[in-house]
């Protein structure tokens, strides 16, 4: 595999130290619910949080931590985020209506939109029609990849730049397909990775560094910011003839970023998110 080992999956299999695990205490879940009825839970994910339970307990998920909040019954992911994505995910608390999101998604009966901070200044809107499948080429196995045509599936992703400065772009994102680390695959391909993305930004070894060692002045010199800057700033579905919009502003420290890095023009971009 051109002189690599076996690909590792995307995160360590060793134990992490005691005190690493991150916590979500039940003050901090009820902080990030952006809406709740009888049928659904729409929490902010932040950046930090994985999604899935894990065996450090129900509260180490976003997942464990609204079972638990909810009763302890059974609750169905929607929309799963990325590790270091932030953004709104949603929640089904049944199996009616998991079916019946489950069957929008496969139609294609709804809209994400993200924003991304890239490396460097986009000119202008961008669409990405290039097929996506495994990338064989490096020690990471969930890295993918723009394949050619007929060797991956279709994707599809449009890039719009909203403003850019300082070597950087702040860029509404929206996908027309679903596919694995799409966004961040595309960027890359495109040549405007993401910040901070470890995976998919200067060297895919970056992140192999990352799970040995944790976050260190030596990789923030190399990717600038902890976490891919990615965020899920909307959710649009219509459900049972309903139009229903769930919106997250960008999170504190993409905007810290965005303001040092891209000057203060772009105040008034991010107050119109």
């Amino acid at each position: 595999m051109s002189g690599y080992d076996r690909p590792i999956g995307p995160w360590p299999r060793k134990e992490p130290p005691a005190g690493a695990i991150r916590l979500i205490s039940p003050e901090e879940l009820r902080a990030w619910i952006l809406f709740e009825d009888e049928r659904l839970l729409v929490l902010n994910k932040p950046g930090d949080i994985v999604c899935h339970p894990s065996k450090a307990g129900p509260w180490s998920s976003l997942v464990g931590a609204a079972r638990e909040y909810l009763g302890g019954g059974a609750v169905h992911l929607i929309f799963r985020l990325d590790r270091e994505t932030s953004g709104v995910v949603l929640i089904a608390k049944d199996e009616l209506t998991s079916a019946l999101l489950q069957r929008l998604t496969l139609k294609r009966r709804y809209a994400k939109i993200y924003h991304a901070l890239l490396v460097g200044e986009l000119a202008g809107e961008t669409i990405v029609d290039q097929p996506l499948g495994p990338d064989y080429s490096g020690p990471v196995a969930a890295k993918t990849c723009v394949v050619p045509v007929g060797q991956g599936k279709p994707a599809v992703t449009r890039y719009t730049p909203l403003i850019a400065g300082g070597g950087f772009t702040l860029a509404r994102v929206a996908t027309e397909t679903g596919r694995k680390h799409q966004i961040r695959a595309h960027a890359q391909w495109l040549g405007y990775p993401l910040v901070g993305d470890k995976i998919y930004g200067p060297d895919q070894r970056l992140f192999l560094e990352f799970i040995e060692t944790g976050w260190t002045p030596a990789l923030e010199g190399r990717l600038l910011l902890p976490r891919q800057a990615l965020h899920c700033s909307a959710i649009e579905l219509a459900m049972a003839g309903e139009a229903l919009v769930f919106r997250s502003g960008l999170p504190d420290d993409l905007v810290e970023f965005a303001t040092k890095r891209i000057g203060g023009a772009v105040g008034p971009v991010l107050a119109a998110l």
